[in-house]
């Protein structure tokens, strides 16, 4: 039996390769993490909007009176608002929903609405103010008492719709004129291929 015993350990070229081998697999998945993140945002921003909206429809039914989602699209944000018939005014219920960063209200580059919803693809008309006068740079997805979409002019429609981009993908939640909610998805392209998502 030798009483030598042998010191066990590392190497030097054996730490150095594990350090190149986890530096490799960063590199590759930073951009992907990175990637992933930004889907979930923008796929997160496109669920609050449809939720806000179907929030919108139920407080109508429930108040007996107009609610519409208000959006501003230079702030990057919602709010829920609803119609004052003693004071005539929209009053604002709880507070704005900002976009995460990176994500705005728009379609880019995409020339065509999802299928069956709108004829030219839009973001929902302009709000208007609390004497009936356009708001620049908003939109707005209004219902009536009984939760169906109606227009400024308080006429039934089925051709709102509200779209965000982050430039990966853009995501359209449509409203039908029967009030059901669809939220599509596509790739920024002038022929989009959309599938409900």
């Amino acid at each position: 039996m030798s009483s030598r015993s042998r010191e066990s350990g590392f190497t030097i070229l054996e730490t150095v390769f594990v350090v190149g081998l986890i530096g490799v697999i960063s590199a590759i998945a930073v951009p992907m993490f990175g990637q992933a993140l930004a889907g979930f945002r923008l796929s997160g921003d496109a669920r609050s909007v449809s939720n806000a909206i179907a929030l919108a429809k139920m407080r109508a039914a429930s108040n007996f009176s107009r609610v519409r989602l208000y959006v501003d699209l230079s702030a990057r944000s919602h709010h829920i608002e609803w119609w004052n018939k003693t004071t005539s005014t929209w009053v604002t219920e709880g507070g704005a929903t900002s976009l995460n960063t990176g994500v705005t209200f728009s379609f880019g580059v995409v020339g065509a609405p999802p299928p069956n919803t709108q004829t030219t693809i839009a973001q929902a008309s302009l709000c208007n103010d609390d004497a009936g006068a356009p708001i620049l740079n908003t939109a707005c997805i209004i219902f009536n008492s009984r939760g169906v979409p109606i227009d400024s002019s308080f006429a039934p429609t089925g051709a709102d719709a509200l779209y965000l981009t982050d430039g990966s993908a853009v995501y359209g939640v449509t409203i039908a004129a029967t009030g059901m909610l669809r939220m599509w998805r596509t790739l920024p392209a002038v022929t989009p291929t959309w599938g409900l998502n």
